[in-house]
């Protein structure tokens, strides 16, 4: 659809940019992403889509506002405190744009509901803490055959990397196994840190959706807030022994691989949320 009058001035520095122009716009205006987690990586992610005109936006997350959560979490405010945070970014989107659709899911992802949840949208972000939950994630997009931004960050670091179907690497390929490290409520997390990584997973999202640029897609970006030092890191192609998208994959159905992800959802007091 053409765009009309008021969308020529609300996106004007889009249109100007060869990569994109009116024909980029309407394609981001038609598009779907689906976020999943509504804490400080989708802060700043969920930020930058909606700003962009990205015209259908899903969230997903079953968690509530919590007082610490504010400290990097800038989609939720104080009056937000103890409401559904998929809801509370919804209203935020909603200011930002109200001719933005907003599909909120305010649950927390499982082996029995991700499928249907990552079925109706273009691209995915993975805007969670765990990694339990994250494989999770790239288990179910591979099966899918959906396109995911994957970013994580503790502490002033943190690093990115992007997965397309039959184009590169999944996070398995990188990561056999769920690493048995600190997180962001254990060891601390700098806000702006975490808001560096959601914005580079919003420009990952419009690059794929546009067809624009280079993707992160088997190569991770690395980011270190401390000495500003960053690097882009080859890693080789798709693992042929990957559980999920190797040759002979045993990761056929989630439901045989609930007992990992379900390490995820122990416990769950809030606060998990990058």
């Amino acid at each position: 659809m053409p765009l009309s009058t008021f969308q020529k001035l609300r996106y004007a520095r889009h249109l100007v940019l060869k990569e994109i122009g009116e024909k980029g716009q309407e394609v981001l205006l038609s598009s779907k992403v689906l976020v999943i987690g509504a804490g400080g990586l989708a802060s700043s992610a969920i930020a930058h889509l909606a700003s962009a005109g990205v015209g259908t936006i899903g969230i997903a997350d079953g968690d509530i506002v919590e007082l610490s959560n504010l400290q990097r979490q800038f989609l939720h405010t104080f009056a937000a405190l103890h409401t559904n945070k998929a809801i509370s970014a919804g209203e935020f989107v909603r200011a930002r744009d109200r001719d933005i659709n907003v599909h909120l899911h305010p649950l927390f992802v499982d082996e029995h509901n991700i499928c249907d949840l990552i079925s109706g949208y273009d691209f995915v972000l993975d805007c969670v803490d765990r990694f339990e939950t994250k494989f999770l994630i790239n288990d179910a997009c591979v099966l899918m055959k959906k396109p995911y931004s994957h970013a994580g960050a503790v502490r002033f670091q943190g690093q990115a990397m992007t997965y397309v179907p039959d184009k590169g690497p999944c996070l398995r390929c990188l990561l056999q196994t769920a690493p048995n490290g600190a997180t962001c409520q254990s060891v601390g997390v700098l806000g702006a840190a975490v808001g560096v990584l959601g914005s580079v997973q919003a420009l990952e999202t419009v690059k794929f959706l546009l067809n624009i640029g280079r993707l992160l897609t088997g190569r991770v970006f690395y980011f270190d807030g401390l000495s500003f030092e960053t690097k882009v890191v080859p890693f080789s192609g798709r693992d042929p022994d990957c559980a999920v998208c190797g040759e002979h994959p045993r990761i056929k159905d989630l439901s045989e691989n609930a007992k990992e992800y379900h390490a995820a959802c122990e416990n769950v007091q809030g606060d998990t949320k990058q």
